[in-house]
């Protein structure tokens, strides 16, 4: 027989059951709060107006003058403000620093007047000696920007003082009749010259801060510093974890600070995408920085309301250093090009919307570029090109040709991709490339300094005109990095960029991309679609070719909606 409990004394019980009465209800409470829903750092954020942003790899430099990276553009749109900026939703240039501007009947002469208002995030006025010292600094010889070809080559004389042919900068096509006017002279008509005032290397840059650090054009000084940082923008620096992360905090003497409705914004330096995925559905981030590409087929059949696909001003390339052998034969540089199957790489590779290639500008506005509106060969007469250019090269069958590599900055979509075309290139021409990666800011670097053979490469434009592309490649480019120059390609965009009908100017870019595909310095394979992930409470954040998003017009709902 089982043994029955004894029975408790009616006094010994309520004694027992009032002693335990309280630690019982804070058990309770204690199991409640754990079992709960657990408020996530995105919740957090969202309530404390602070935007959690998952950037890729760790920005190579925080100065506006100095990088042209998609990862740095974002901090530079949040540090630094110019004369202009982008309209996200219609991406028409829109008065910044500058209140209105007017052109000059013959379109030569910009006249900027500036904000009475406009403040460094120090507190000091922002006047048009500044924008001076900033432009001035921006092309000087020993600065070497980058940006200095590709968005101030229509000012007059600014190449020639960047390149060192003169000395003197009042030549240079810029002034300041007083300190609330800025006059820029240009050397021809510009169509997209207001565009080009939107990138960030026309931001204003702080003269005391920067002198104060270093001469005008040292680069690398401690003007970037935490301590140091001053900019224009409408965030200040709050703190920067090198690659790790970089906070930044509202700027209280911005122009329209009573407008920004983020109190702050963080920045994560994460390569690896599918850790960035994790952290996004763990509520770590409001916004990715993209997506891996064998996540987004899975998201797209789900219906995945975070996942956004949208259209996007950009391609996907493979950057070749025509300097070396056997590389600095066109006929290997088309075999490699022809051996590549472009629509394999689109539709089973990356799988994310992307379209093949055969030009290297996009599309804009439903008229194809050059390359990619003239009829095409068969997969099988490409293939059969590419063997016949190697083995005149000669390499048949890809006997004796050497090893070289493929180089691509460390993620988990360049790994994948970089193993097909390797593959590609070993099935359908015999040849063996190795690959070699780097994490991003050394791989930057490795690219700048010529050290590699092919390298994974991507550009997305920063205005809507072919030139964001075509102007990469000419011999006056900071970014030409290829080795490859042809003086026809030179004359073909010089004379478009002084031609104002805009039909024959169309033209002259098109012949000019003609020789681009000929010379094979570069060989498109994609045409990407920009992929991210994005929270519901994410508001002001607009799809747009560019994908350029001013964080003035982005904000935070507590709640999602249902």
């Amino acid at each position: 027989m089982r043994e029955r409990p004894r029975s408790i004394p009616r006094v010994c019980a309520l004694r027992f059951f009032r002693g335990i009465a309280p630690l019982f209800a804070a058990a309770v409470c204690l199991l409640s709060a754990a079992c709960g829903p657990r408020e996530r750092p995105v919740d957090v954020a969202a309530r404390e107006g602070i935007l959690l942003v998952g950037n890729g790899g760790a920005p190579a430099a925080l100065d506006p003058q100095l990088v042209t990276g998609v990862i740095e553009s974002r901090l530079m749109l949040a540090l630094f403000e110019g004369l202009a900026r982008y309209d996200p939703r219609t991406l028409e240039p829109r008065p910044a620093i500058a209140e209105s501007w007017e052109f000059s009947p013959d379109g030569l002469r910009c006249t900027f007047r500036l904000r009475g208002n406009a403040r460094w995030s120090d507190g000091r006025p922002i006047t048009s000696a500044d924008f001076l010292f900033s432009f001035r600094r921006l092309l000087s010889p020993k600065l070497a920007s980058p940006c200095a070809s590709l968005f101030f080559a229509p000012v007059k004389n600014a190449l020639a003082f960047a390149n060192g042919e003169i000395a003197d900068f009042s030549q240079v096509g810029f002034s300041a009749p007083d300190a609330r006017t800025v006059v820029v002279e240009l050397a021809a008509p510009c169509p997209y010259f207001l565009a080009l005032v939107c990138h960030p290397s026309w931001s204003a840059v702080p003269a005391h801060v920067i002198l104060k650090f270093g001469k005008i054009d040292e680069r690398s000084t401690l003007w970037t510093r935490p301590e140091n940082f001053v900019g224009s923008g409408p965030f200040r620096l709050k703190s920067w974890r090198v690659a790790y992360r970089i906070e930044v905090e509202k700027n209280p003497h911005y122009r329209d600070a009573e407008n920004v409705r983020l109190n702050g914004i963080r920045f994560d330096a994460l390569e690896d995408q599918f850790a960035e995925e994790r952290a996004f559905r763990d509520g770590q981030y409001h916004v990715t920085n993209t997506v891996p590409p064998s996540r987004v087929a899975v998201l797209r059949e789900r219906g995945d309301p975070a996942l956004r696909l949208d259209p996007y001003f950009s391609t996907a390339f493979i950057r070749v250093n025509c300097s070396r052998p056997p590389l600095n034969d066109v006929r290997v540089r088309r075999a490699l090009s022809l051996a590549l199957d472009r629509e394999a790489l689109a539709e089973r590779v990356l799988r994310a919307g992307e379209t093949p290639a055969h030009s290297f500008v996009p599309a804009l506005d439903g008229v194809p570029a050059s390359a990619a509106s003239a009829p095409r060969r068969s997969r099988a007469e490409e293939l059969a090109e590419a063997r016949r250019l190697l083995a005149e090269a000669g390499f048949p069958g890809g006997k004796g040709f050497p090893e070289i590599s493929y180089l691509f900055n460390t993620s988990d979509g360049a790994q994948f991709f970089a193993q097909a075309i390797q593959e590609m290139w070993r099935k359908n021409l015999g040849v063996k490339i190795s690959l070699k990666n780097q994490e991003y800011k050394v791989y930057r670097v490795s690219m700048e300094q010529g050290d590699y053979d092919l390298a994974r490469s991507a550009w997305s434009g920063d205005y809507l005109d072919p030139t964001t592309f075509l102007d990469l490649f000419s011999s006056a480019s900071n970014m030409n990095w290829t080795g490859w120059t042809s003086a026809d390609y030179d004359r073909l965009l010089a004379e478009a960029a002084r031609e104002r009908d805009a039909a024959a100017r169309a033209e002259l870019l098109r012949d000019a991309e003609k020789i681009l595909a000929a010379g094979v310095p570069v060989i498109p394979t994609v045409h990407s679609r920009n992929k991210f992930l994005i929270r519901p409470e994410v508001r002001g954040w607009f799809p747009n070719l560019l994908d350029i998003h001013p964080y003035n017009d982005v904000f935070l709902r507590e709640t999602p909606e249902k």
